[in-house]
């Protein structure tokens, strides 16, 4: 938990590693994922890097790894389903001659796959025509035989007199069958009727080479009489893209080119087949290969891209390196070195030096499991913590449910909501659950953990709220009882009848017996000023939680500034808005709790405004009508505004003054001190310190007019943010009355109507409309209503509690790590 309070303590190492065994070492320190590296070449373009050509190199093969992929996922039966699976367990980053080995397998192995599948796809291409001649022969072979012997009558006997001159001709081919009216229609336009067009489907279903979908062509046979004609037939036939075959006029010769065309398509099936085979073969090698290829070049590629941000020594015999890693993984880190230049087999040993304190301020490090992410991710969506700050997300584990519960208390509600989270986290270790892409499901899956606190304290405040679906629940007898009014004021079962409102009074005997066991008496529930007080206790009662949760956020910031060495703050910043902030709003929960506690329901029409009387102690005014809660309630609370006043310009000049007092005094010793007339330059320690006090004189640079205008605007916006916060935290009191009264009406306007219905008709009745009820329950009341209480706790947490200590000005630590690749 104390490194979870704060942030891992973080220092900045310089790496010296040898130049030949620096890309085993960067190896497994990304194999561990202790340090992230910093950029000592942030001036030097991308390619004009040292290692520049080596990541060219991997990304040369990562484009040969995807051509494998594409062609797999084309070519490969059966196919494969889902990515390719991940190698377990994960290789290492390759040497320089397993990477050569890689490179070359790879470009032999889509070398062969490009050669194959060429020699494929152009066999196929083959087969398709043949097949498509084939079938155009079979199809238009009884055309051509009713053609050439056609009835012997008188008249077609002078018809073929008059014409022996007239040679017929033929085209013939397949086209796609959507082209055919199309095409028919041209034809006839443009030949103007001389030519003769049948059009046959083939039996046969062909695979279309662009698309690969399987069609069933349609063979036509054109004749025609003339060369004109049959220009026009050919250009027409081109302009659609059709297929088109050499047509004997004879019958022997078709028949002829028919049988040559059934073998050679035999022996294209065999070679086809042998081709095939040898495909998958090639395919099957590259689904065993390629995941381990991918994932270690995707690693060699991470090592020089990190060997990049290094720069050489001056020898030009090493490799220097600079990197923030955690102090209590130095160890580790040096045995990291030790082991990567042991797999070098090199005999100079890598170190590392760790830096002083650097000027850049170090990254911040919380370790988290799945309980804490999901709330580590709330703050740091706000901002990332500075490093060593207070952690808001510690408490934000019980205040963030808390606040949800507020607003959205009840207990049926509650409860399902808590099964529902209930199962995620049983489920958890479900690779289907965690690897779903669908964003809202991760952000759910992700915060199970914190949906199941705030379904469990939903329903504690329901309880408390007593509402279960918007209906009170009855464990423990009422305190309050109406036998003994019957006897005190003689009430009878007409004054029941004749009033449809009556007051139980508190102050005859027997009537209130005590205070309910555990929140709220659900005889309120029958009361006609039920709203009025509910709205009372749940107002009060949020103005008491804001203000210390509010109180609570600015003691935080004690331990910021013990830590940051700053006790000046303590006294000038912190106990100024700790008694601001208590002798205003601390008082007015401090008259609420008194109230409720002074005065019991006996006395209850004695008690005092608690409104008037804030009123009137900022007016310094005492009104007669209101009795005072306590003997010299006004010289206490007359008091108590002077101190707030005071602690404004105390907040709003302490620190500045103090501040400045101390520039001065600093600028008046370094003043004072002597110099010695003649200084030794060739000392390099001289040299040294006199950077280092340069350094330090540039530190100490003081703006009085920055310093003041900054603590300005903290005191107005603390001042006026302490106002208008507290009344922001009053939205625990309205949505949870929405909520409340969006139950009552779901109730009242759905569920009720099927309560009304008796009999056999009635269960059919229950059974439709629960059904409607359960789905706008759901839906609403527990989709919308959640996630708008969820949005009002998260602004209450952001603005509200951590603006009083939490700067969220920090940035995260990026280790340089191999988990974080995705190359599959």
């Amino acid at each position: 938990m104390g490194a979870f309070f704060r942030s891992e303590e973080v220092c900045l190492v310089q790496l010296f590693l040898q130049s030949g065994s620096a890309y085993n070492c960067v190896s497994e320190l990304g194999e561990l994922g202790l340090v992230e590296f910093r950029d000592l070449n942030p001036n030097v373009n991308s390619f004009q890097r040292k290692f520049v050509n080596e990541v060219r190199r991997c990304e040369e093969m990562e484009k040969t790894f995807t051509y494998l992929e594409q062609e797999i996922v084309r070519s490969l039966f059966p196919p494969q389903v889902g990515p390719l699976p991940t190698p377990s367990p994960l290789p290492s980053a390759p040497q320089p001659r397993e990477l050569m080995a890689i490179e070359e397998e790879s470009e032999r192995l889509a070398r062969e796959l490009r050669e194959v599948s060429r020699n494929r796809d152009c066999l196929m291409n083959q087969l398709i025509q043949l097949s498509q001649y084939r079938g155009v022969l079979i199809q238009t072979h009884t055309l051509t035989v009713s053609q050439a012997h056609p009835p012997s009558t008188l008249e077609t006997v002078a018809l073929l007199d008059n014409r022996q001159d007239i040679r017929l001709s033929f085209v013939a081919g397949v086209v796609h069958p959507w082209k055919v009216p199309s095409f028919e229609r041209l034809l006839w336009r443009a030949c103007r009727g001389y030519i003769i067009v049948d059009f046959r489907e083939m039996e046969e279903r062909l695979e279309l080479p662009e698309t690969g979908e399987m069609v069933q062509w349609t063979v036509f046979l054109i004749s025609f009489w003339g060369e004109q004609i049959g220009q026009k037939v050919k250009k027409i036939c081109d302009c659609f893209h059709t297929h088109t075959f050499d047509y004997p006029e004879g019958t022997t010769e078709r028949e002829k080119i028919l049988h040559g065309l059934q073998g050679r398509i035999v022996d294209i099936k065999t070679v086809l087949s042998q081709t095939e085979h040898y495909l998958q073969q090639l395919l099957c090698r590259s689904v065993a290969v390629l995941p381990q290829w991918k994932v270690r070049v995707q690693k060699c590629k991470a090592v020089q891209a990190v060997l990049n941000l290094c720069s050489p020594s001056v020898t030009d015999k090493c490799l220097i390196a600079e990197a923030w890693c955690p102090v209590r993984k130095l160890l580790l880190l040096q045995s990291a070195l030790i082991e990567g230049t042991r797999k070098n087999g090199s005999g100079v040993d890598s170190f590392y030096n760790r830096l002083p304190d650097p000027s850049t301020p170090p990254p911040t490090l919380f370790h988290t499991n799945s309980f804490t992410a999901g709330f580590q991710s709330i703050v740091d969506a706000y901002g990332v913590a500075r490093y060593r700050e207070v952690n808001p997300a510690v408490y934000t584990i019980i205040t963030f449910p808390f606040l949800f519960a507020v607003m959205f208390g009840d207990v049926g509600h509650g409860l399902l909501m808590t099964m529902a989270a209930l199962w995620m986290v049983l489920q958890e270790r479900d690779l289907n659950l965690r690897t779903n892409d669908n964003e809202i499901w991760q952000m759910m899956f992700g915060g199970r953990y914190l949906i199941l606190l705030m379904g469990l304290f939903s329903i504690y405040t329901g309880a408390v709220y007593n509402e279960c679906f918007s209906k009170g629940l009855s464990p423990f007898p009422s305190g309050w009882h109406l036998q003994p009014m019957f006897q005190h004021y003689n009430w009878s079962d007409e004054t029941l009848r004749e009033n449809q409102y009556l007051t139980l009074d508190p102050n005859v005997t027997g009537v209130f017996q005590g205070p309910y066991p555990f929140g709220i008496d659900p005889i309120w529930r029958l009361a006609n000023n039920h709203l009025t007080f509910l709205n009372s206790y749940k107002m009060k009662m949020s103005v008491i939680i804001g203000v210390v949760h509010m109180t609570f956020g600015v003691c935080l910031s004690f331990f910021n500034y013990i830590h940051l060495n700053q006790l000046s703050s303590v006294f000038l910043v912190l106990i100024p808005e700790l008694l601001f902030m208590q002798c205003l709003f601390g008082y007015l929960v401090f008259m609420v709790l008194f109230k409720w506690v002074a005065f019991s329901p006996q006395d209850s029409d004695r008690a005092p405004s608690i409104l008037i009387h804030f009123i009137d102690m900022f007016l310094f005014t005492e009104n007669e009508d209101n009795p005072p809660l306590y003997h010299g309630q006004m010289i206490v609370q007359r008091v108590l505004v002077v101190v707030a006043l005071a602690s404004v310009p105390v907040l709003l000049l302490g620190k500045p003054l103090y501040l400045y007092y101390n520039h001065r005094r600093r600028a008046n010793t370094r003043g004072g001190e002597e110099r010695p007339l003649v200084t030794d330059t060739s000392s390099i320690n001289a040299l040294q310190g006199d950077l280092e006090e340069g350094g330090t004189r540039e530190e100490e640079e003081f703006d009085t007019a920055d310093v003041f205008m900054h603590q300005a605007i903290h005191t107005i916006e603390y001042c006026l943010g302490c106002i208008s916060n507290t009344a922001s935290y009053l939205r625990l009191w309205a949505l949870s009355l929405a909520h409340a009264q969006l139950s009552e009406v779901l109730w009242v306007m759905v569920m009720r109507i099927s309560l009304s219905w008796q009999g056999y008709v009635g269960s059919v009745v229950l059974a439709v409309i629960f059904s409607f009820f359960a789905t706008l329950t759901v839906s609403i009341l527990l989709v919308m209503e959640g996630l708008s209480a969820f949005l009002h706790a998260l602004r209450l947490h952001w603005v509200e509690f951590q603006n009083k200590f939490y700067s969220g000005t920090g940035y995260k630590l990026s280790p340089f790590s191999f988990s974080i690749l995705n190359p599959l």
